[in-house]
């Protein structure tokens, strides 16, 4: 559930205008037109059949944006990278995207305005699903280099909105990114996590060096020569060292940086050590249930010494958000491919991302999907397209 909501958020501003182009195209028989139209307004009814058409994330509007629609442009994009031979314990997560999409489908029914945020997710803004990245199943060096290249090109696209005033000073607001440009924001579903490589080596094309937030039961900052015993130089690439080589690469801005909802048990200290050089601050998941009250009041809610570390870190650089499935307990997302028992609840999560307000998001992906392990109420699916949602939405107020 948590997935899905995350997603949901951040997709809702700009999917209106293709149900109702879709709705006008699809209407059988001479149905009357409410009968198959998305909810829009206090004037409008809800009866489509969400259960129907082709599976998009959220049912917007399915773009080639990397085919024959190449020259589309948009202002978020939902782009799925199915790629998973850097999983060390359970595949399947190359089947994330088909899964966190068909977890999505409702997200339209109850109306896309976000109650705690204020923010209707689904007005204004282009928002497309550009479907997947074609990564080979058969050469990881070559789908990352698929995967870097595809995202890319996305994000060097002019997006269709421009930057208006700031909210509280009425200045006009002006790109973060350091080649001066707007870009667009891609939002990537998983796929394993070692796709936030390639990822974070196109968003330094445009970018630089950013400041990263990583939910994660996993630092993911391992040596190569520790984490898969680098027996080539494929090997040491995986979802356990990814970010130990985006730090050498100078992709992530050190001392900026912080994982949330961590929990792995390590080789030893020194694992913290090399996390520490990498270039990030950790909040345990255990920490939820002390930092509020330490850093704030007693009276605080578990969640706000959280998100004020978090905002503390990151400051006002650009950042790049990255959502592992399992930061969430398995008792609320068992899907995925390296679970851990002791983690944040779907609620918890969905309060942190709803906290982000005010940060300058720039793109982000929800990863470790892995549908062939979800119960058949699909929750692991759900959860991820919920987070990713409320995400979207969380996004569409930092700008």
């Amino acid at each position: 559930m948590r997935f899905l909501f995350i997603s949901v958020s951040l997709v809702s501003l700009f999917v209106l205008e293709a149900h109702k182009a879709q709705s006008e195209i699809q209407v059988p028989l001479e149905n009357v037109e409410n009968q198959y139209t998305a909810y829009r307004g206090e004037d409008t009814v809800t009866s489509y059949s969400i259960f129907s058409g082709i599976t998009t994330f959220a049912r917007l509007p399915w773009v080639q944006c990397l085919g024959m629609q190449e020259g589309v442009q948009f202002d978020i994009a939902f782009l799925g990278a199915p790629f998973d031979t850097g999983t060390s314990y359970r595949p399947g997560a190359r089947f994330g995207p088909a899964g966190i999409r068909a977890g999505s489908r409702r997200t339209g029914l109850g109306g896309p305005y976000n109650v705690p945020l204020d923010v209707n997710a689904f007005e204004n803004l282009t928002i497309v699903d550009c479907g997947d990245i074609p990564v080979t199943p058969y050469d990881s060096a070559v789908a990352i280099k698929q995967i870097e290249d595809d995202h890319k090109e996305l994000l060097h696209r002019t997006p269709v909105s421009k930057l208006g005033l700031d909210a509280e000073t009425g200045q006009q607001l002006v790109s973060v990114a350091s080649d001066g440009k707007e870009h667009p924001r891609i939002i990537t579903l998983g796929g394993d996590h070692t796709i936030v490589l390639p990822i974070l080596r196109s968003i330094h094309s445009a970018y630089g060096a950013i400041s990263v937030i990583h939910f994660d039961s996993h630092l993911d900052t391992w040596i190569p020569s520790v984490f898969g015993g680098a027996t080539t130089h494929q090997a040491e690439i995986n979802h356990g060292t990814y970010f130990y080589w985006a730090s050498k690469e100078g992709l992530i801005k050190n001392g900026t940086s912080v994982h949330g909802a961590i929990r792995t048990t390590l080789y030893g200290l020194v694992d913290y050590e090399n996390d520490d050089a990498s270039g990030f601050r950790r909040i345990e998941a255990r920490e939820i249930e002390t930092i509020g009250k330490s850093h704030i009041s007693i009276l605080a809610n578990c969640t706000d010494g959280i998100i004020k570390k978090i905002h503390d870190t990151i400051g006002i650089n650009p950042v790049y958000l990255s959502i592992d499935i399992d930061a969430i307990d398995p008792a609320f997302a068992p899907a995925t491919g390296t679970p851990e028992t002791g983690g944040w609840t779907t609620r918890e999560l969905r309060a942190i991302i709803r906290g982000l307000d005010g940060l300058r998001i720039v793109s982000a992906d929800i990863v470790e999907v892995a549908p062939a392990y979800d119960t058949k109420a699909e929750i692991t699916s759900i959860a991820a397209a919920d987070v990713r949602s409320i995400f979207y939405s969380t996004s569409i107020t930092s700008s």
